[in-house]
């Protein structure tokens, strides 16, 4: 809020008023993402995949349930919207490219390393 302050005199005597007025923002933008679950189907199969390369390598997850949790749904969503599990804890400049190569490097050297 800013204040105005008017005076004035009459007569003599000082009258002074303090009007209050409010300020004014430009509306902010507000930006709504939503987030969409992998399908069951393909949060299943990466599952069953990982245990089953866990196996097979000699790895193990990680001790945190919750990683393990969140790198199974990363490779499930790209399964979903990209075609191919993409490892969940890389950058890709261009996801579709990757996907193209047909080259999938999960789990990472630093995941092995642990």
């Amino acid at each position: 809020m800013r204040a105005l302050q008017a005076s004035t005199s009459y007569g003599g005597v000082g009258v002074s008023s303090v009007v209050t007025t409010p300020r004014l923002r430009p509306p902010r933008r507000r930006v709504i993402l939503a987030q969409v679950e992998p399908s069951e189907k393909s949060v299943e199969m990466m599952r069953k995949f990982s245990e089953q390369y866990a196996r097979k390598s000699g790895t193990f997850f990680c001790v945190d349930k919750g990683v393990t949790s969140v790198v199974i749904k990363g490779l499930a969503d790209h399964k979903d919207t990209l075609g191919a599990p993409l490892c969940p804890c890389r950058h890709y400049d261009d996801k579709p490219a990757e996907v193209g190569q047909g080259f999938w490097n999960c789990p990472c050297v630093p995941m092995r390393e642990r």
